[in-house]
């Protein structure tokens, strides 16, 4: 019975097999960065890093690494000018099925003031992709494949180079973005070649913060992902900020899941939790998810918390 159920995982992990895997993060108010290199250090000069384990108790299901570091050049004093850049980096490693995928990503984000308040932002990312294919974990169907059937009992790596690109509006109490990931669809490749190009990932996000008192601060974001090869990504979240110390709230994957969510603030560190159940109509296995997620703030003063 086992191997029957992971084998019917492993068929279901085998549907974005020639494309980019779809990065699922229920916290992703908090890594915008990484979804849009204009929003880079956005929440101020941070370190992150986060952990997701996706349909708990199953062989194979999908494991999630992640960690940034996102320095605002303002911080460190200067000129004006050199305070309106900031610079990160991000590092996943995803696990999915018979592939291990490692990204990197190396963001530069500038801002314009276009009022006394709100800030128009631009920024770039230099997107280094290295998969990995273990043909010994190889479904049946995979097995059969042409590209794939090579590979069965051995191992293969891939490398891609590409370029992430983005822009947003950016107010303390609101945002909106719109960025571009693999706008070369993986053009630049070396290696062994097991996949098509990648598909361009249309992105945008937005959120609003209202703070109703000194102790009660409503959050809510949303996502938006369009991509040729999968449905359409629609992700939403709301959060209750209590005396700028904890959170709780809960959030929605449109036809897919829901979750429950919380947090605590200790200073400089950040650390949040995220519990999350498929839908019964989206027809995955019925296993959580757990999500752990924890910042630290690299210099003094407030920082923005979506």
């Amino acid at each position: 019975m086992k191997k029957i159920t992971t084998l019917f995982l492993a068929l279901l992990l085998s549907l974005g097999a020639f494309a980019q895997s779809r990065k699922y993060m229920s916290q992703f108010s908090h890594l915008q960065g990484y979804f849009n290199p204009a929003l880079t250090a956005y929440e101020g000069s941070m370190v992150k890093g986060l952990v997701r384990n996706q349909w708990a108790g199953w062989e194979g299901a999908p494991k999630s690494y992640f960690v940034s570091a996102e320095l605002d050049f303002a911080n460190l004093g200067g000129s004006s000018d050199a305070g309106k850049n900031a610079v990160g980096i991000n590092l996943l490693n995803d696990e999915y099925g018979a592939f291990t995928e490692s990204e990197l990503i190396l963001s530069y984000a500038t801002r314009i003031q276009v009022s006394e308040k709100a800030g128009l932002r631009m920024g770039a990312g230099l997107n280094i992709n290295s998969i990995r294919l273990d043909g010994t974990r190889l479904t049946t169907e995979q097995a059969n494949d042409p590209t794939l059937a090579q590979y069965v009992g051995g191992f293969a790596d891939m490398n891609v180079l590409d370029l992430n690109i983005g822009m947003s509006i950016t107010h303390p109490d609101y945002y909106i973005s719109y960025g571009v990931n693999n706008v070369n669809q993986g053009s630049i490749s070396s290696g062994d070649v097991f996949m098509d190009k990648k598909p361009r990932v249309s992105i945008a996000q937005a959120g609003y913060r209202n703070r109703f008192s000194e102790s009660l601060t409503l959050i809510t974001n949303a996502m938006w992902r369009r991509q040729s090869d999968l449905p359409t990504n629609v992700e939403l979240n709301m959060k209750f900020l209590f005396k700028d110390k904890f959170w709780v709230g809960g959030g929605h994957r449109v036809d897919y899941a829901n979750n429950a969510q919380l947090g605590v603030l200790m200073g400089k560190l950040r650390f949040g939790y995220v519990y999350e159940w498929p839908m019964l109509k989206s027809y995955l296995l019925p296993n959580q998810t757990h999500e752990f997620m924890v910042s630290m703030r690299l210099f003094g003063g407030n920082s923005t918390i979506w």
